[in-house]
C-alpha cells in the first residue's frame, strides 16, 4: 500500500524518503483505510483545513498557527491541479515546505 503513497508523493518530490512517507501512514492509522473522504484533504473546505492545522500541523510537526497556515496555504497552491489531493502527499508536502522533515524520520 504504501508504494503508492510513494508513487503519488512522487508526482511532487523527487526521491521521496520512504520512511517518512510510513510515518505519515502511521500516524493516519486506520483513517486512511475508514473511507474514501478521509484519505483525502479537501482544499475547499476550511474547516478540514483548519482539522490539518489543528491535528497534524500542530501535534505531529510541533508548528505554531501561523506557520501552519502558511504551509497549508503553499501546499493548496502546490497541488491545486489535483483533483483528489492524498492525505498522505498532503501532509509530506506540507513537512517540506515547513522544514520539518525530521519530524517524521
Amino acid at each position: 500500500m504504501s508504494t503508492d503513497y510513494a508513487a503519488d508523493v512522487s508526482r511532487f518530490v523527487e526521491n521521496p524518503d520512504q520512511t517518512c512517507i510510513d510515518n505519515i501512514v502511521k500516524y493516519c492509522g486506520i483513517a486512511l483505510r475508514s473511507s474514501k473522504d478521509a484519505a483525502l484533504v479537501s482544499s475547499s473546505d476550511q474547516s478540514e483545513l483548519n482539522r490539518v492545522r489543528d491535528g497534524f500541523a500542530a501535534k505531529k510537526l510541533d508548528l505554531d498557527q501561523a506557520a501552519a497556515e502558511e504551509g497549508i496555504k503553499q501546499v493548496c497552491e502546490q497541488m491545486k491541479s489535483t483533483r483528489q489531493k492524498s492525505r498522505v502527499t498532503f501532509y509530506y508536502l506540507l513537512a517540506q515546505q515547513t522544514g520539518t522533515m525530521d519530524k517524521l524520520a
